[in-house]
């Protein structure tokens, strides 16, 4: 795959992760806005480094399956072991749930659509 795509790919990641942290801070008027927004999503930012680290993404970044389902598990679960041991930030069950739902709808929709503009459907990509 060539190498703009992939950048753009995890460029799209990280600002979907962004966006998650802004949406829940607008939400709850946590912190200010720049360092309280890094400070949250430092710890899924990471896990989405791992996550493409781990699955090696590089080799099909914008697929539905074998990328976006993988990084969404990685990036929820390596994201709150990192926001409550390394970064001593809370993980409630509510934070949890919403925080899986919401890195879902990202992660995976914004693949979805991507393989919904380039073939019509989503499975044609895989």
């Amino acid at each position: 795959m060539a190498r703009r795509p992939v950048v753009l790919s995890a460029v799209a990641d990280a600002v979907a992760i962004v966006v998650f942290v802004a949406l829940g801070r607008g939400a709850h008027d946590e912190g200010s806005a720049i360092t309280g927004t890094i400070e949250i999503a430092a710890p899924f930012l990471i896990a989405a480094v791992v996550g493409w680290v781990a699955l090696r993404l590089w080799r099909d970044p914008d697929a539905v399956w074998s990328a976006g389902i993988p990084l969404w598990l990685v990036t929820v679960t390596v994201g709150m072991v990192l926001r409550n041991l390394v970064f001593d930030r809370g993980t409630a069950l509510p934070f949890i749930i919403v925080a899986t739902g919401m890195l879902g709808l990202l992660l995976v929709g914004r693949r979805g659509l991507v393989a919904w503009r380039r073939s019509g459907t989503i499975a044609a990509h895989e």
